[in-house]
């Protein structure tokens, strides 16, 4: 039996290992605020949210799949809750039934029809959930999972399976026929069907146990010991069977727990944000090839999940171009969009509902981040040599189709010396259909990209700031400045302006256009 609740068309791998961009997504796009959230205080949930969103998906198909799925969990949250809480009462039950260490086949045959008892009661339980519950669900993944349970789990196979497991309990005694070879050892044992048991009226004309009968005395341990050994030869085939299905079973429910596990990961993440009044929709996953990125109201999720008040979204259309510069007033969003598109990339790859009002966007073979990192401090190389070897092993990883995150990348060096080395880098992943994002101060390397952008155009943004130096956290479109407004920070700190300079003619254009918007 298999699920299919992640898959279309088959399990989930629950031991491929994760990317070599596993820990530096978690690191810069703060995942473990996200992976809490989803996991509320549950280890085994925490592990699976991990798993699955760490290991996109990149076709299309798959990801409508599962979302699918989802927005069929979404709208009966009790009935995922039942189900799961029924799965994982049966593999605490399994765990509860004592090991057997020594491994003869009586021992592992006792074993075996203990947890079978116990599987066979958990799957009634949920053959009749899937029964009431069944005409409720729409998504393909969810009717084919109901329809299983009706056809593999129909009466006729409860009724095969309780047959066996009675009389495999041997109350009567086990049956054991084999040959005689050479010195009178025997060979070809098979277990045979218990004679039916005799009735008053048999045990009274026959006056007595049947001919051929042998009694062992009750002191006779090597008697006792060879009989032991005839029985286990004749049990070993039935206890290694059974043992088998009940570790199918076994398996069947661990899967399950896993899959169902990752969509109460979502159920927990969703009523939080609906809680906190924050808006989440499924996004539309695109095929690779065309960069695509269409996104209203889109906001980072993990901020909102530290934060009690409503965290500001952006509107963003970049379809059709590879390439997206943020520039502007420091401290105005611009690391915090990155950080949401990410996460949405990330989610909307997963399967999952996305941080926005809408979300659009073409899957991408991988994601990648290179964010600035702090001094070493065991001054083992510069902060450049650093950059560079982390930014190499990098794009060592990626393939054509992926995507990655610069934030305040080529700083580490002189703005003329840091604005060529990413120019270059940037114009050769671009061109190696690598989907580039971003946000960075040095003014020569963004008025580079915007004089002469790719083949393929870029999107330009800028994070506004009022007159009166306040932030909006909103971006807009618009070339980059040759300041950051680090006046306004400089008051901030030191309660006074800082000297007054006459700022260039393109800056005040810009600034009266900010005017003007924000009447």
């Amino acid at each position: 039996m298999k699920a299919c609740l992640l898959h279309a068309e088959g399990d989930p791998d629950r031991d491929a290992p994760f990317g070599p961009e596993a820990a530096d997504l978690t690191r810069d796009l703060g995942l473990d605020t996200l992976f809490d959230a989803m996991a509320q205080g549950d280890a085994f949930l925490r592990n699976v949210a991990r798993r699955v969103v760490l290991t996109s998906l990149t076709d299309p198909a798959a990801i409508v799949y599962r979302q699918q799925i989802l927005r069929d969990w979404l709208r009966h949250p009790d009935l995922l809750r039942q189900m799961f809480g029924l799965v994982v009462e049966t593999i605490a039950a399994e765990r509860r039934v004592w090991p057997t260490f020594l491994r003869s086949p009586d021992s592992v045959l006792r074993r075996a029809v203990q947890m079978m008892d116990i599987f066979t009661g958990q799957l009634r339980a949920l053959r009749k959930i899937g029964d009431e519950h069944a005409a409720e669900v729409e998504s393909p993944g969810l009717v084919r999972f109901f329809d299983m349970l009706r056809t593999e789990l129909d009466d006729a196979y409860f009724h095969v399976m309780d047959e066996h497991l009675r009389r495999l309990k041997f109350k009567n005694g086990v049956l054991v026929s084999c040959g005689l070879g050479q010195g009178c050892k025997g060979h070809d044992f098979v277990l045979r069907r218990p004679n039916p048991r005799p009735g008053w009226r048999e045990r009274l004309t026959t006056g007595g146990p049947p001919a051929y009968t042998y009694r062992l005395p009750d002191r006779d341990e090597a008697g006792s010991r060879a009989l032991a050994e005839l029985r286990d030869r004749g049990l070993d085939l039935a206890a290694d069977a059974l043992a088998r299905s009940a570790d199918h079973i076994l398996s069947f429910f661990t899967m399950l727990s896993l899959e169902l596990g990752f969509y109460v990961c979502c159920l927990n993440l969703h009523q939080k944000l609906t809680a906190e009044g924050e808006p989440s929709c499924l996004p539309v996953p695109l095929p690779t090839g065309r960069p695509a990125l269409n996104c209203r109201g889109l906001y980072d999720i993990c901020l909102s999940l530290r934060r009690e008040e409503r965290v500001v979204g952006n509107d963003v259309d970049a379809d059709g171009t590879p390439l997206i510069v943020v520039t502007g007033a420091n401290e105005g969003g611009k690391s915090t969009f990155l950080r949401s598109v990410g996460l949405a990339q990330l989610m909307m790859q997963a399967g999952m509902f996305v941080a926005a009002d809408s979300f659009t966007a073409d899957v991408r073979t991988g994601l990648f981040t290179h964010y600035r990192r702090e001094e070493d401090a065991g001054m083992r190389s510069g902060k450049l040599d650093e950059e560079l070897a982390r930014l190499s092993d990098v794009v060592g990883w990626m393939t054509p189709g992926a995507m990655v995150l610069f934030n305040e990348s080529f700083a580490a060096t002189n703005e003329r010396e840091g604005s060529e080395i990413g120019r270059q880098i940037i114009r050769a992943l671009v061109e190696s259909g690598v989907k580039v994002l971003l946000v960075t101060h040095l003014f020569d390397l963004a008025r580079s990209l915007y004089e002469r952008p790719p083949a393929e155009g870029g999107v330009f943004l800028r994070a506004r700031r009022r007159t009166d130096g306040r932030r909006t956290f909103r971006l807009q479109p618009g070339a980059p400045l040759p300041t950051s407004f680090g006046d306004d920070l400089y008051r901030d700190v030191f309660g006074e302006p800082a000297r007054p300079s006459r700022p260039p003619d393109e800056v005040r254009a810009a600034l009266r256009r900010d005017r003007a918007g924000d009447r």
